[in-house]
């Protein structure tokens, strides 16, 4: 876990400040022009078509690759079980993701159509390369890529990590293979990683057979599992209020504002993605006509491992070994009593 974490610390710092330097950068730009004298400002905007150029229907059939950007914003909630205080630490990690998606991601793209017209980026090149080449900072490019490649090894490091953490929990609830419950004397799933490196490396041999199209295939596929993923997520939230409502759990102080209709925009939304990745031919329609497949798998898988799943919530009677957050001593004392039983 150490090291997982330090990796982590390595490559996001990069990213960082690599964000940070061109959003300063671009910044003093605008209010004071390049070293060009090129063209900057909001007029870019309103004198090259507005902020849909090609029409609505484009930007919204790419919501996919935008959902797939923003992955991962729920691994604040998975550290929750390996946070000391997560009463205290998560509500406020979760209020700085917000602002550091406002700034780092919003920011950046505001700053690009600041500074050059839409019509000067290409899909061929990073944006921040074409920025700094237009200005003359030719040696920006091997810098970009660099930073890049440390996205994705970031990426890549996280999704290891939470995967391998998720399949020893499914492993331990009797609903994935035994061999993800294989942890080294440091406390990392080692079962689990190795599994989900096995599958990542089945990317490898998709670019292999399809190059051309093997990114956007794991786009849209990335896309659905986010998708299923944040679905759970507010499906299980739903649940979790009307269950505590009932009294089973007692709901943290740190809630959802404008539950339960914020659970459902969310639910419609994620829908309507759904809908425009069908949209995006031919890669998307087939990805999404592969759920013809993958639906009725996941169906007899979840038959196939049902029984082991109920024998061992049987064995546990009933305590999944993750406690709710408790708000009183009433509630503490509550849960204590439900795992001696």
């Amino acid at each position: 876990m150490k090291v997982f974490g330090e990796l982590e610390f390595w490559f996001a710092l990069i990213k960082v400040a690599a964000l940070v330097i061109f959003l300063i950068l671009g910044i003093y730009f605008v209010i004071f022009g390049t070293p060009t004298h090129s063209e900057t400002g909001l007029h870019l905007i309103t004198d090259n078509g507005g902020f849909f150029p090609n029409g609505i229907m484009p930007a919204l059939v790419i919501m996919q690759g935008v959902v797939f950007a923003y992955a991962s914003i729920e691994l604040v909630g998975t550290t929750s079980g390996e946070t000391r205080d997560a009463r205290k630490v998560i509500p406020k990690a979760i209020n700085t993701v917000i602002w550091r998606v406002a700034i780092f991601y919003v920011g950046s793209v505001v700053l690009l159509t600041l500074l050059l017209p839409h019509t000067a980026y290409s899909a061929d090149e990073s944006p921040f390369v074409t920025f700094f080449s237009s200005i003359g900072v030719d040696f920006a490019g091997p810098i970009m890529e660099l930073v890049v490649i440390t996205a994705a090894l970031s990426s890549l490091n996280a999704g290891l990590y939470s995967t391998g953490c998720i399949l020893h929990s499914m492993a331990a609830a009797g609903s994935a293979p035994k061999f993800a419950l294989k942890m080294s004397k440091s406390g990392v799933p080692f079962g689990g990683i190795l599994l989900t490196a096995g599958v990542a490396f089945l990317g490898v041999l998709l670019n292999m057979v399809v190059p051309a199209q093997a990114f956007e295939i794991v786009l849209n596929l990335a896309s659905l599992g986010i998708i299923s993923a944040w679905g759970a997520i507010a499906i299980c939230h739903l649940k979790f209020v009307s269950l505590a409502k009932k009294g089973v759990y007692a709901r943290p102080a740190y809630r959802m504002p404008g539950y339960p209709v914020t659970d459902w925009i969310v639910l419609v939304f994620l829908a309507g993605v759904l809908v425009l990745i069908g949209l995006d031919y031919p890669v998307g329609t087939y990805t999404l006509g592969s759920l013809i497949i993958v639906i009725p798998l996941m169906i007899i898988g979840w038959f196939a491992c049902r029984d082991n799943v109920r024998r061992i919530a049987a064995e546990r009677e009933g305590y999944t070994g993750i406690a709710p957050v408790v708000a009183s001593r009433r509630d503490a004392e509550y849960l204590k009593n439900r795992k001696s039983r």
